[in-house]
């Protein structure tokens, strides 16, 4: 299996989280690719001649503003409704980071995700991984933590 993990951050939190899953999982996946959502359309949910059942995408996504999507995210968020496809074969999991200060808008970038997703047909593998930054958690380590057991229970 081979695990590509798209970036959605303002500070770079998102990116951190990403990298410290792309180090410590090394053992569960066969590739760990990171890729910055900068940029990226609904074409990025294209196989590009990976077996589709050996590819899993990790949304990695902070939230902004009033439970946005970061700006860096903008592109491929407001793509997924521009120019919407069925994404039957697109397999992924959701770590979404926000503050729950805002309860109203908690983890909103990666839930829009979610939604969004599902909404076009792809298929979310276990729950959300929500993260607090007001908790006081190390992040990234709560991640990898969670990331391990998810990644585990794939075929």
């Amino acid at each position: 299996m081979k695990l590509k993990i798209l970036v959605g951050t303002m500070t770079g939190t998102a990116e951190s989280v990403a990298q410290s899953i792309q180090m410590d999982c090394t053992d569960l996946a066969a590739s760990i690719e990171v890729q910055s959502m900068d940029g990226l359309s609904v074409a990025v949910f294209d196989a590009q001649g990976e077996a589709e059942e050996d590819l899993l995408y990790l949304i990695c996504c902070a939230t902004h503003g009033s439970g946005d999507v970061p700006d860096n995210a903008s592109d491929l968020y407001d793509s997924l409704d521009l120019e919407p496809r069925y994404l039957g074969h697109v397999r992924y999991g959701v770590i979404a980071l926000g503050d729950q200060c805002y309860p109203d808008t908690f983890c909103g970038g990666g839930k829009k995700f979610d939604a969004r997703l599902l909404d076009l047909g792809a298929q979310r593998i276990g729950e959300l991984c929500c993260l607090d930054a007001s908790s006081g958690i190390d992040t990234e380590a709560e991640a990898v933590r969670w990331c391990r057991q998810w990644l585990a229970q794939q075929p």
